[in-house]
């Protein structure tokens, strides 16, 4: 068998002979063999979107169920579908490049993409931030471009017309998710998008700000991280929000929601708000390495959500780490970013340019796409607090869709893994409740990033979502 560094070496070079210029002028490449095709789409001027799209080894061709795509949209907003999704979560390598075995290409093929526009390798020319994404509207817009770019039919195109197409998102990126999912069924209702969108699935999902801030308090005063004092404290704060929000003050909404974090990181010394169990300041939280007070205050005044495992990726940049992979091997591999551009360059930029829309719910998007008849899927980490089951629960109370009533008094079902129902090895591992076209899935031992903490359950829910054919 060939050296990991030598394989690598002989990708990069097969991608760099397959180096072409798409039909709507972006550069784009792809593997020898197929498996993998990347490149860039410019979506509006000089604002030129990142995609990458892995083939899966385990296709099926089978007419009754074809194979489907996941698009995977990564939060933030600003954090890279492209590095942490890929290479975090789903995708076939790890950080260290070696296989992970609960790939999600187990079940589907797989299309990552830095979202919005300058994230990741996604940039806007000469980095003019006026160019950048200014809602949630105009991701979808980004978004929906380029995938009609992507399913634009005939022999080079990258995603096969009418192919099922799931959007599944985590974090932020689910607000980007049902935006988008409403903007691509008008575009495919308008015959401009020729692809078929077979579901939607959220994963610890920031639809509804106002019931998850108002869900941490308690739920922190009953997992014994605040005392009572700290409990009004941040109650009284997430109250201070509840009514900006109500006033439409979504600026000074977020300013109050910063207030609240600092608050309940100092109250509660430093818990990690993407696992209740940890610390975000321990070496067994998300981070490869413990924070110091100095590093844990700077990622505070950075004013961002980007789960706690991205942002010490990229504070581990200093020594390599994710950032490092991506700006030295992954950049080389494919053969086709600005030379004097690196990972990430813009992200901070991003976050900062959606600001007028961080606090706005999407409730009413979900709504939509349920009375379109769409499958919606929710799953929740049970040891999140970004992102609180809770707060998801209180948000989809708010669903006017005519099911609700019947979903809420259905039953819920427990989820095994490997065969553990049998044997009786590994207990529960999630519960899943449904109705018509709305599943909702706790998944149990997880916290904000589902895929990491429990790979094995989220890999078969992602079978049963899909209806994969994959054996």
């Amino acid at each position: 068998m060939a050296a990991p560094g030598r394989l690598l070496l002989l990708s990069c070079i097969a991608a760099l002979l397959l180096l072409v210029l798409a039909p709507n002028g972006a550069a784009a490449a792809g593997t020898a063999d197929g498996s993998e095709e990347w490149g860039y789409v410019q979506v509006r001027p000089k604002a030129h979107m990142f995609w990458w799209l892995y083939r899966s080894p385990h296709r099926v061709d089978n007419a009754s169920t074809p194979w489907p795509t996941v698009l995977w949209l990564q939060g933030g907003p600003g954090a890279s579908g492209v590095g942490y999704g890929n290479f975090e979560e789903i995708g076939p390598l790890d950080v260290a490049l070696k296989p992970r075995n609960s790939t999600w290409l187990n079940k589907a093929d797989l299309l990552f993409v830095d979202n919005p526009v300058g994230t990741g390798f996604s940039f806007v020319e000469a980095g003019n931030t006026t160019l950048l994404a200014h809602s949630d509207a105009q991701t979808a817009t980004d978004l929906t471009a380029l995938l009609v770019k992507l399913y634009g039919g005939g022999s080079g195109a990258p995603l096969k017309q009418g192919s099922p197409l799931y959007i599944v998102a985590e974090s932020y990126g689910g607000k980007f998710a049902v935006t988008t999912a409403l903007a691509a069924l008008k575009a495919i209702g308008q015959g401009q998008l020729k692809a078929t969108l077979a579901g939607v699935a959220l994963g610890d999902s920031w639809i509804s700000p106002e019931d998850f801030v108002l869900s941490w308090g308690p739920l922190l005063y009953q997992m014994s991280r605040l005392d009572e004092n700290g409990l009004q404290n941040c109650d009284k704060i997430a109250q201070k929000i509840k009514a900006q929000l109500k006033a439409n003050q979504y600026t000074e909404a977020e300013a109050s929601w910063e207030e609240l974090e600092n608050a309940i990181s100092a109250l509660t010394n430093a818990i990690d708000f993407y696992n209740i169990l940890k610390d975000s300041s321990s070496s067994d939280s998300s981070a490869a390495a413990p924070l110091t007070a100095s590093k844990r205050q700077a990622w505070l005044r950075r004013k961002s959500t980007r789960p706690g495992r991205y942002l010490r990726s990229l504070m581990a940049a200093e020594e390599g780490g994710l950032q490092g992979l991506m700006d030295t091997r992954i950049k080389a591999k494919l053969g086709i970013i600005p030379a004097n551009f690196t990972w990430g360059q813009q992200d901070d930029a991003v976050f900062d340019a959606l600001k007028p829309d961080f606090m706005k719910p999407r409730i009413h998007e979900v709504d939509e796409l349920l009375k379109l008849g769409v499958n919606v899927t929710i799953y929740t980490g049970q040891l999140d607090l970004i992102c609180a089951t809770k707060g998801t629960l209180d948000w989809v109370q708010k669903l006017k869709w005519e099911g609700l009533k019947n979903f809420t008094a259905a039953p819920r079902k427990p989820i095994y893994c490997n065969g553990a129902e049998a044997a009786g090895t590994e207990g529960t591992q999630a519960f899943l409740k449904s109705y018509k076209n709305l599943n909702f899935y706790w998944i149990m031992g997880a916290g904000h990033m589902v895929p990491v903490d429990n790979p094995c359950t989220a890999l078969k829910m992602l079978g049963d979502i899909t209806q994969s054919p994959a054996k």
